[in-house]
């Protein structure tokens, strides 16, 4: 056994030890007469236990047990009305069970925003909810709760003004909107962050991105949808009309009109030459490519 495994074992049992004496704390605090002399300052004394056992399941990497000793450290606080002190711990818990069991995570994250919620803390309830739609993406793969999350955030940062972090977590719910083809939410979160940042002097040239974006998301649904949409958002942003984007789009729009399928394909390559095409629209410009009649091909080559 090697020194570091050693010394992880040595953690793992002191650990253990202090998961005893919490323990025995909790029981005492229990009795009648310990009830009125001082109950709290063994729940107390309980809380400090809880939580360095907590740290040294964390050292010995033993990330189950140290979300179990930080749960039990954040039900003791909310026991001693300490709701700041509870929903860190909460938090803690949720990033030891994060390694080991993400759905013990979300749940104790969960308790957490619970906790700054009702405290008014918004933008760390947001903050949260993001972390828990990470999981949702990279761990437990359910998008349609990920999407949720974000959501949730996105509201919370607009109440608190915080605009672009508002406006990130919109363009994620965007993303997975499109991806999972509900094209309306899609477009209505583009343009919402696209009109956002269209008049801020350092933002708006992501503007013409987004908007591009949500016409490719109309351009899938409906031609003439996608037509009317570029108008609107020349008209709305002048800049956008001078950019490879609307520029892509009128021959893409030109192209798919007249069914076809070498333009369309062109347009791309010619347009990828120079920006290059990530998942997210390659995805979607076959999408529309898929609706030219006599597209056998089924890729952009």
């Amino acid at each position: 056994m090697d020194a570091a495994a050693a010394a992880a074992g040595e953690k793992e049992r002191e650990a253990v030890h202090l998961l005893a004496e919490a323990e025995k704390r909790v029981k005492s605090s229990h009795s009648f007469l310990r009830g009125l002399f001082g109950g709290n300052s063994k729940i107390e004394e309980a809380c400090e236990m809880y939580t360095r056992a907590a740290n040294m399941f964390k050292i010995a990497k033993n990330w189950t047990a140290a979300g179990n000793a930080f749960c039990q450290a954040a039900k003791l606080h909310m026991q001693l009305q300490s709701k700041h002190d509870s929903a860190t711990c909460f938090v803690d818990a949720g990033n030891a069970y994060k390694k080991a069991d993400p759905q013990e995570a979300i749940n104790c994250l969960n308790a957490a925003i619970d906790i700054y919620t009702d405290m008014g803390r918004f933008t760390i309830a947001a903050k949260h909810h993001i972390t828990i739609a990470e999981i949702y993406e990279s761990e437990l793969v359910d998008i349609e709760k990920a999407i949720a999350h974000y959501e949730q955030a996105a509201d919370y940062y607009k109440g608190e003004e915080s605009n672009s972090s508002a406006n990130k977590c919109l363009l994620k719910v965007a993303g997975y909107a499109a991806q999972l083809e509900q094209y309306p939410k899609a477009i209505e979160m583009f343009e919402q962050v696209g009109t956002s940042t269209m008049d801020n002097p350092l933002l708006k040239h992501s503007a013409k991105d987004y908007f591009f974006k949500a016409a490719l998301c109309h351009f899938i649904v409906d031609e003439l949808n996608a037509k009317l949409a570029l108008e609107k958002y020349e008209e709305m942003f002048p800049a956008f009309s001078d950019s490879r984007e609307c520029k892509l789009l009128k021959k893409l729009l030109e192209a798919h009109e007249e069914q076809n399928c070498e333009a369309y394909t062109e347009a791309v390559k010619e347009f990828d030459s120079i920006s290059r095409l990530d998942q997210w629209l390659t995805t979607m410009l076959l999408r529309i490519k898929k609706s030219i009649q006599g597209d056998i091909d089924g890729d952009l080559k």
